[in-house]
């Protein structure tokens, strides 16, 4: 685990005595999930996290339960079962993957998210709903993009998010039900490799700097996005789920980032570990488009002043530590 931000202890001093208690993981087996569910079982023990997704997992130290999102029955019967006070809702379809399959995206991600919230809603559960810079799109402002702002995008992907972000909000004004979120920006990590977004490339880059120096990027240069280690995004959720609820004016799609770079920008902190590594190009077209609908940059500062937003990482610092840890990391190579 990260010596700068250590997964497991980051976050036990604030959440002793907190709300969550017990907590259901529904896409344990994403990327974010794969992590969530090792942070909190830190954080609250094994038994008290149940990881669920709709293909077999090995290597849980916790329950673990079968589940397909879309089946209603299914999501109620687990609810029952287990008994959660929050469930962290992570089931669903990537950018890029989604634009492949439109239909197969909104089944799951809102089909989902609806069954989620209604089984919630009846039991009393708070629910995590993670959002994405995906949901603005081409007429939202570039730079600095405001918390409230235009949301128009041009994806099934974000699409799904925007609708997410309002069924959200809809059922905590309408009953009351405690339903908080992110917008996360890219997510880059060691310990799990992306499935299917736009962002992916700032994840792949590292491991191929490492296996063979050098890089072909499908995202072109100067195509800025906002990104985030993944040590802070499970800091985040954790710091929101267990944050006082008077204190949150916004509920269901909180911005958060850590940094923005392009292409040439990881590039140049990769070559302060690794001089000679080399950036080629070959864009895709596709995810080109998805990327430049997205924001710049984020203003976060709800997200700080509501309930404390703090990443701990910037560029560089992400940059050692994961050149560190990667496949083909050598021991001399320890972060800072």
């Amino acid at each position: 685990r990260s010596t700068l931000f250590p997964y497991t202890t980051l976050f036990r001093s604030s959440t002793e005595g907190g709300t969550m208690k017990k907590i259901l993981v529904t896409g344990c087996g994403g990327q974010v999930g794969t992590e969530l569910v090792a942070h909190l079982r830190g954080l609250y023990g094994d038994a008290n996290v149940m990881a669920s997704d709709f293909r077999a997992q090995e290597g849980h130290s916790g329950p673990f339960a079968l589940l397909d999102v879309r089946d209603g029955k299914a999501v109620a019967a687990l609810l029952d079962s287990f008994k959660p006070d929050t469930v962290m809702h992570l089931a669903g379809i990537l950018s890029a993957r989604g634009e492949e399959r439109p239909q197969q995206l909104w089944e799951t991600n809102m089909g989902g998210t609806y069954n989620m919230l209604e089984a919630a809603r009846e039991r009393g559960c708070a629910v995590f709903f993670p959002s994405s810079i995906a949901a603005f799109g081409p007429g939202t402002p570039a730079d600095h993009t405001p918390q409230d702002t235009i949301q128009r995008p041009t994806t099934i992907y974000g699409v799904s998010k925007v609708t997410g972000e309002l069924l959200g909000e809809y059922y905590h004004l309408k009953y009351g039900l405690d339903v908080r979120g992110v917008r996360f920006p890219g997510l880059i990590s060691y310990e799990a490799l992306p499935g299917g977004g736009t962002t992916d490339y700032a994840v792949h880059i590292y491991y191929e700097a490492r296996a063979r120096g050098r890089y072909t990027s499908y995202i072109g240069a100067g195509s800025f996005m906002d990104m985030m280690y993944m040590p802070d995004a499970l800091d985040a959720v954790v710091r929101l789920m267990e944050a006082d609820p008077a204190r949150l004016r916004h509920r269901c799609a909180f911005n958060i980032s850590a940094m923005s770079f392009d292409p040439e920008g990881i590039a140049a902190s990769i070559r302060k570990v690794l001089p000679d590594f080399r950036l080629d190009y070959d864009v895709d077209p596709v995810r080109q488009a998805i990327a430049d609908s997205w924001p710049n940059s984020l203003d976060c500062s709800a997200a700080r002043e509501e309930w404390g937003f703090a990443p701990r990482y910037d560029l560089d610092a992400m940059t050692r530590d994961m050149l560190a840890r990667v496949p083909g990391a050598v021991s001399s190579l320890t972060p800072n």
